[in-house]
């Protein structure tokens, strides 16, 4: 935001450039469309973000945004969602949230943050091609990656990798589990609400996981490296890291539950409090739009539109068994989902 003072620790990202390719078209031919409309040159501005993006992927984002939006400053703070959370918290409750735009955790984290009026009303260009599964119907925020997580196993070491969440409870696996911290990852605290919430999994199903004894790592991150390694062979992790270690050559693979699986949609939202709404809205509009989907698959992410391909290696959408609970549900029980993990995991 365009305010003082700024955040402590935000890394300044400008990078100057020409118009991406395919972002605009000749004013004479395409003045109208929403690519032309969102790629429209902006007066300078400085806008802040809080995402839980690793750093090399945010840096990237910004640098594509910035060969269409030149004049505009993103700064950018990086933190898992747990103290993004903490951080907005603590913001709101002395005054406004010191950012311009949220970009992680789920869709509920969102409806909590819509619910109290945090967040600014946007639909962004071009929204009729996205999946309106990742669509706030009232408009407040959009997910901008499919991010399911999985069962990840080191090939070198399980012969027979899981296939289920039920398999995971098998003392045949006591030791040899690795998962994320709810505290630090938001796909974490949302995977604990949506287990809790499912007829099939639930407390019982939690309760017999924890016998296995599972390492809890920081983030998702050590996880996929700890499976990698093969310290503990057998993960629940986000299925990204799964792809980018594979494909780098490690030992590591990856099962899609049949009991379904969780996932986040790392949605984009504006808060309400920001004097920087038209520099905003195109960060917002550039995230979703073909060209920011390209991106995102480069960086190994589903998309959330149809138009741009997967990544190499990844499933087809409708080849993933998904679990979509009720986000009021989630939303509401996210809370108590963590403090019983906690209660059973550490």
């Amino acid at each position: 935001m365009s305010r003082t003072p700024k955040v402590a620790g935000v890394a300044t990202l400008v990078v100057l450039g020409l118009t991406l390719a395919g972002c605009s078209t000749p004013a004479a031919t395409a003045e109208n469309t929403p690519e032309a409309s969102a790629a429209a040159a902006l007066e300078p501005a400085t806008i802040t973000v809080y995402t839980s993006e690793p750093q090399e992927k945010i840096d990237a984002i910004v640098a594509a945004f910035n060969e269409t939006q030149p004049d505009v400053t993103v700064e950018v703070f990086r933190a898992g969602t747990g103290d993004l959370t903490a951080r907005i918290e603590a913001e709101r409750t002395t005054g406004d949230v010191q950012a311009d735009i949220l970009l992680a955790a789920d869709s509920a984290t969102f409806e909590g943050y819509k619910a109290d009026d945090l967040l600014l009303a946007y639909t962004p260009a071009d929204v009729e091609s996205l999946n309106q599964d990742v669509v706030d119907p009232d408009g407040f925020y959009v997910g901008t990656r499919i991010i399911p997580t999985v069962i990840a196993y080191n090939t070198g070491v399980i012969d027979t990798p899981p296939t289920s969440w039920a398999d995971l409870t098998d003392p045949a696996y006591a030791g040899q589990i690795t998962m994320p911290n709810p505290d630090v990852s938001g796909a974490a605290a949302y995977n604990a609400a949506v287990w809790l919430d499912n007829a099939d999994l639930g407390d019982e199903w939690l309760v017999d996981l924890a016998k296995n004894k599972p390492v809890i790592a920081d983030s998702n991150g050590p996880v996929s490296q700890a499976v990698a390694a093969g310290t503990q062979p057998v993960g629940v992790v986000v299925d990204y890291l799964v792809r980018e270690l594979k494909a780098a050559g490690s030992p590591i693979d990856v099962a899609y539950p049949t009991e379904g699986v969780p996932y986040v949609s790392q949605p984009v939202g504006i808060f309400a409090s920001t004097d920087e709404e038209a520099a905003s809205e195109a960060f917002v509009d550039y995230l979703v739009s073909a060209a920011g989907q390209e991106l995102a698959v480069e960086q190994s992410y589903l998309p959330v539109r149809n138009d741009v391909g997967t990544p190499d290696g990844a499933p087809a959408m409708d080849d993933i068994e998904i679990l979509t609970p009720d986000l009021d549900v989630i939303a509401d029980t996210k809370a108590a989902a963590v403090a019983r993990f906690n209660e059973l995991f550490q």
